[in-house]
């Protein structure tokens, strides 16, 4: 089971290091997805896999304002969240930022809300896709429940393929994480649930007990 938690931007510094300490001791086998400012420290402080929330094509040097995903590497970051419905990229962006990703064993995980958009990311073989409907992101309206039958339809066409389906949206009970495993998804991304949440070890510790199980 793949549990992704992106904190987006709702902790850094020191509260992002203490949500991290949360996630270790109820969900350690958990994937954090940091803003980038983060990953440093964050890298030094745990032995969870560190992913950062965004990452462009560009190769070192003249690329100001870009993340390179060389430069990601060295900080600590193993991968990358990809074209999140809050950061969407062109689909040419899309894919020279696997290509170059996939040079230097960089990890991503690509975020999309179609299924006519994954049916074209899934040939580029990134090493996850999130199905994500964008209405329902932070909603607390999950995706297995309100979208049933396009998670099914996005899980049968990784079929075959080496990417991994996870899905996201909405999802905020350990019910919802036991719908995605039932329609076959491989894990899941999470973010208010638990990074905007001032208690989230219930969530944790309920999804901790499901993987257990």
């Amino acid at each position: 089971m793949m549990i992704v938690v992106n904190f987006k931007n709702y902790v850094s510094n020191s509260r992002a290091i203490e949500l991290v300490r949360k996630i270790d001791i109820y969900c350690n086998e958990a994937i954090l997805a940091v803003p980038a400012i983060d990953i440093r420290e964050i890298a030094k402080n745990t032995t969870l896999p560190v992913f950062v929330q965004h990452v462009d094509y560009f190769e070192p040097g003249r690329a100001t304002g870009y993340l390179i995903p060389e430069f990601l590497k060295e900080a600590g970051a193993v991968g990358s969240l990809l074209n999140h419905s809050e950061h969407k990229v062109s689909f040419t962006a899309l894919k020279k930022t696997i290509a170059r990703c996939h040079e230097i064993g960089f990890k991503l995980i690509v975020c999309s809300g179609t299924l006519r958009e994954i049916e074209r990311i899934k040939k580029l073989k990134p090493f996850a896709i999130a199905f994500e409907d964008p209405t329902l992101v932070a909603s607390g309206k999950s995706i297995t429940t309100y979208k049933t039958h396009d998670v099914k339809k996005f899980v049968d066409l990784l079929k075959g393929s080496d990417v991994l389906p996870l899905c996201g949206a909405g999802i905020s009970s350990g019910a919802d994480v036991q719908r995605a495993f039932a329609l076959d998804c491989k894990g899941i991304l999470v973010s208010s649930i638990v990074a905007n949440n001032p208690k989230p070890e219930q969530f944790l510790k309920e999804i901790a007990s499901l993987h257990r199980d």
